[in-house]
């Protein structure tokens, strides 16, 4: 009787550490319209910030969980967000701007992680997305380390690297597609270019596998010795609008990154971009928008602190 009891005990304990949707629903009633009235504010005024709080989202849970670990900021070259891995990401600020009206309104409740979650949701459907509930009861963590950022996704990652690193985080092939299908909203820099343009073969020629058609529009876009800060869509004819053009444009060889169209070179990967164009389409074949809202509310699970662990901040760019 008293190991049942103890089962038991143990079950409600997990059950009440575990996210849910709606865990703000007594102590901050507001927080996710909070969130999302900043969010629209931000892209208001600056269209880049839906891809960017993506980015944000996808970068945070990939290193030591979803914990809010990339916003710490206070000086030190030893803080995560100076990983190379991390060049590029942004988004901290409307984070930072919503944390502050949330402090304002309930204080000590609603932890950076799940803004950073909240965001990325708000960002998707800004675009034309799938809105999603986003089960929230996220802690902060107490680590914000530049070594844990070193086995980050990298644009020059062949197929089974990929692979490798989206499994260690408890994510499948599908969901590795289905993620990278973020780039279907945003841009990149140049800089991520150059090798697959142009140094593809041991320092000279491009990736065999862009489109004929498609190259001398890739090196117009970042011609060779240009500014390597200019920036081109990664969904090429759709990127300000999220779809599956992205996939099509894998399909056809017009993906933009290296990594995105690496997906078209296995057999597992092919198989599911080929998947969302099959012969009856929408009608009964798999819902892209669908897969991408589970493999988001997925990907925002990876190693949460929940419970007593971790904190809430004051301020998401540093520890209490």
């Amino acid at each position: 009787m008293v190991p049942l009891l103890i089962l038991i005990l143990s079950c409600l304990i997990e059950v009440s550490q575990s996210l849910q949707v709606g865990f703000y629903a007594n102590t901050c009633p507001n927080a996710e319209s909070i969130v999302r009235r900043v969010v629209s504010e931000a892209a208001a005024s600056e269209p880049r910030i839906p891809p960017i709080l993506l980015r944000l989202h996808f970068h945070d849970c990939f290193v030591h969980g979803c914990d809010g670990s990339i916003l710490i900021d206070t000086g030190l070259v030893t803080e995560e967000n100076h990983a190379s891995g991390h060049d590029g990401v942004g988004g901290a600020d409307v984070i930072a701007r919503a944390k502050a009206e949330l402090e304002a309104a309930c204080p000590g409740i609603v932890s950076c992680a799940d803004i950073v979650a909240l965001a990325a949701r708000d960002a998707v459907v800004l675009t034309n997305g799938p809105m999603y509930e986003v089960p929230t009861g996220r802690r902060d963590g107490l680590v914000s380390n530049i070594s844990l950022a070193a086995d980050m996704p990298d644009v020059t990652d062949s197929i089974d690297t990929l692979k490798a690193k989206f499994l260690q985080k408890g994510l499948s092939e599908k969901e590795l597609v289905i993620l990278s299908s973020a780039h279907t909203i945003g841009t990149t820099a140049c800089f991520f270019m150059t090798k697959r343009l142009y140094e593809f073969f041991e320092g000279s020629g491009s990736d065999p596998s862009i489109n004929p058609e498609f190259l001398p529009e890739l090196k117009a876009a970042c011609p060779q010795g240009g500014n390597s800060n200019s920036r081109l869509p990664m969904d090429r004819g759709s990127g300000q609008t999220f779809d599956n053009q992205i996939l099509q444009n894998i399909r056809s060889g017009f993906a933009v990154l290296q990594t995105d169209a690496r997906l078209y070179e296995d057999a597992a990967t092919k198989t599911v971009v080929d998947s969302y164009f099959g012969l009856f389409g929408p009608f009964a074949g798999p819902s892209f928008e669908a897969d991408f809202a589970k493999a988001m509310v997925k990907m925002g699970k990876i190693g949460v602190l929940k419970g007593s662990n971790g904190e809430i901040r004051r301020v998401c760019s540093a520890f209490n």
